[in-house]
């Protein structure tokens, strides 16, 4: 069964950090570009960062950029996102899911996308 699952997600305060990982199992991540996305409550789901199949290429959205940090490690086939100096505005559950193929190219468009995980809750609260 083809599957990503998504961990790492958690309640912290603002400016501190998370770590989150997307694996997959079923499949390999190898020849696929990975995105980010995040949906907050009463908002719709909107593109975070993508990474390209070979990690060479990575796109952020405006948001993010600068404090969040996207890689991957294929040979664990997993992907991570790496969220620092997190603000109130980055609660969301976040998402990810492999593009089909591999380059980012308007990462930010969901009809791109084939297998979704199920999520994990960022919440960014004093």
């Amino acid at each position: 069964q083809l599957q990503l699952v998504e961990s790492g997600g958690g309640l912290v305060q603002p400016g501190g950090s998370l770590r989150l990982s997307c694996a997959a199992s079923g499949f390999t991540l190898d020849y696929y570009a990975i995105g980010w996305f995040r949906q907050a409550p009463g908002k719709e789901r909107e593109g975070v960062s993508c990474i390209s199949s070979s990690g060479g290429s990575t796109n952020y959205a405006d948001s993010v950029k600068g404090r969040f940090t996207i890689s991957r490690d294929n040979a664990k086939n997993t992907v991570y996102l790496q969220m620092n100096s997190l603000k109130p505005e980055d609660t969301a559950v976040y998402y990810c899911a492999n593009r089909d193929g591999s380059s980012c190219s308007l990462f930010f468009l969901e009809y791109e996308y084939d297998y979704w995980g199920q999520g994990t809750q960022v919440t960014v609260s004093s």
